[in-house]
């Protein structure tokens, strides 16, 4: 049994660690609730973008367009959103997961990374790396979705991408993320329908090749934010949950070291006690 001079040490240090877990528990709950305010607010407008995409593209069938065309997926590549930091539970290896499961489906694979914990993850195992994204900071910013979304936007146009995938944590609520795959290029307008059942028959002015010039690049962009929104959200409201885990073990380690403590306190009385009236038996 360890002597009552380690158990005091070790209930200290647990103590030290359980005020930081506490800590981060509470910074991580004030910007969850900024970053679930910011998801909730934008999936409107996220899912409004693809409504229009995909009446558009309903009503103009057969149009071709430099980011609707099909190939075979020889070059591939993908986008992977995790954060940069870790102590979040399984929020970072359940994306890297997902990701890499699905990477093995082809044989010439890039990766953007986006969060230093998959950069970090790509490097060490020799994975490709096109672009690199760290240091994010706190919540999303709409303009690096836009450089991003120009830089695979670009390459699929010179056809030095066949296919690109977006990998992301969604966020469901505080208590589940759940990682997710989505294609993004080449796009794929969702079935569009007018009031009803029946598709409509739009006039475009402009023309609906101009129309589309403008909303697919705005398509890719919005995704891209709403995938990074998503996914501060859910590293956010993991941090939280895994903290508060952490105090609550902390508390469960400083009892049972408690106790083991007074029992070595107990047991180091009793044998005092003992020692004592055994002397005093000798002496009689």
């Amino acid at each position: 049994m360890a002597n009552i001079r380690d158990l005091r040490r070790r209930i200290k240090s647990i103590k030290n660690i359980q005020q930081i877990t506490k800590a981060m528990k509470a910074v991580s709950a004030g910007r969850m609730r900024r970053a679930q305010e910011s998801v909730l607010a934008a999936r409107p407008f996220a899912k409004r973008v693809r409504d229009v995409l995909g009446r558009v593209g309903s009503a103009s069938a057969g149009m071709k367009h430099p980011l609707l065309a099909v190939r075979e997926p020889k070059k591939v590549a993908f986008i992977v959103v995790t954060a940069d930091r870790g102590l979040c539970g399984g929020f970072n290896a359940n994306v890297i997961k997902k990701a890499v499961l699905e990477m093995k489906n082809f044989s010439d694979v890039e990766v953007v990374t986006i969060g230093r914990k998959v950069r970090d993850y790509c490097k060490r195992r020799d994975y490709i790396i096109a672009k690199e994204y760290v240091g994010i900071g706190e919540s999303a910013d709409a303009g690096l979705a836009r450089q991003m979304a120009g830089f695979v936007m670009d390459k699929y146009k010179a056809e030095e991408y066949d296919a690109v995938y977006l990998v992301y944590s969604q966020f469901i609520n505080v208590m589940v993320q759940q990682p997710v795959i989505h294609k993004l290029l080449p796009a794929e307008p969702p079935e569009g329908k007018g009031d009803g059942d029946k598709l409509v028959n739009y006039i475009f002015e402009p023309e609906a090749e101009d129309i589309m010039d403008k909303l697919l690049p705005m398509y890719v962009e919005n995704t891209l934010f709403q995938a990074m929104l998503e996914a501060k959200a859910g590293e956010h409201s993991a941090r939280m949950t895994a903290m508060d885990n952490a105090t609550s073990s902390a508390s469960d380690m400083i009892e049972s070291l408690t106790l083991s403590m007074n029992r070595a306190r107990q047991a180091a009385i009793t044998k005092e006690i003992s020692e004592i009236v055994g002397g005093a038996a000798a002496l009689e």
